[in-house]
């Protein structure tokens, strides 16, 4: 993958390989930030893999109204600030309002745009107006070519620094499938593709309250997308996640990464 220009100035530069989107899934505290951060900065190094640190600082979209949100923004976010000067990395987090992006964009690189909201259009137009980098994840909801009218919000608001996220579509109750044309059908827009290998195996609100998911399916579909020439995998991921606060039945464990990674990085030299 040869990254665009707009990933350069956030310190990426072109490794022959593609982009790797990785953290855990919230801000739990510092040490799980620290721990994950050094961890997968180490990996990324050693494969030669352009590497985004990915943390939320706080969760808006819960199946419960039980279930852990976060530990506070400011809290979060100064959590972050400090993995990225300690690990010399680029941020990503997810936004939820146009207050909440002008204050994310003080602090991160790249602004992502949930999938649930990718249709909330001053929210795209905010993202953008920062200047920041947007990433947009297709909705559930959506078909791949509808995605190219959101990524149209962005541009018109003066922001073509963007790239566009696949994970997974709903497929009847509690369940998601991969459609994997919509990989080359997104990348016709001309903005690089990544696919949220993660989320993709979540069962939305499947588990009594909270979301189940098959994290064994992870590197089946890893591996089909690295063979339809994806520019990058987004992967949450924590050293132990039967005890992460949020999306632990999808996450992938943190000693499973590199292992999985090289196959990635294989099957993706093979694809022309």
């Amino acid at each position: 993958m040869k990254l665009p220009e707009y990933f350069k100035s956030i310190g990426l530069k072109n490794l022959n390989s593609f982009l790797l989107i990785a953290g855990p899934c919230v801000v739990e505290n510092k040490s799980v930030i620290f721990k994950t951060c050094e961890k997968l900065k180490e990996i990324s190094v050693k494969l030669n893999i352009p590497f985004i640190f990915k943390s939320s600082y706080v969760k808006a979209n819960r199946t419960s109204g039980d279930s852990f949100r976060g530990i506070g923004i400011d809290k979060a976010l100064s959590i972050l600030s400090d993995a990225k000067k300690e690990f010399s990395v680029p941020l990503l987090t997810d936004i939820h309002s146009e207050i909440e992006a002008e204050i994310a964009a003080e602090v991160v690189d790249i602004l992502q745009i949930p999938a649930f909201l990718c249709r909330q259009t001053e929210l795209i137009e905010t993202a953008a107006e920062t200047g920041k980098i947007i990433n947009i994840k297709k909705g559930q909801f959506l078909a791949p070519a509808d995605l190219k009218f959101q990524a149209e919000k962005a541009v018109k608001a003066g922001n073509k620094k963007i790239f566009l996220t696949e994970r997974g579509t709903t497929f009847g109750y509690n369940n998601l499938v991969v459609d994997f044309r919509s990989i080359p059908i997104m990348k016709k827009f001309g903005y690089p593709v990544i696919f949220d290998a993660t989320h993709s195996v979540q069962m939305p609100s499947g588990n009594k309250g909270v979301s189940g998911g098959n994290p064994e399916f992870i590197p089946y579909l890893s591996k089909a997308a690295a063979a339809v020439g994806v520019d990058g995998f987004f992967i949450e991921t924590h050293p132990n996640p039967a005890k992460a606060l949020s999306d632990g039945s999808n996450m992938l464990k943190l000693d499973k990464i590199e292992s999985l990674l090289i196959i990635l990085k294989k099957i993706s030299k093979t694809v022309i």
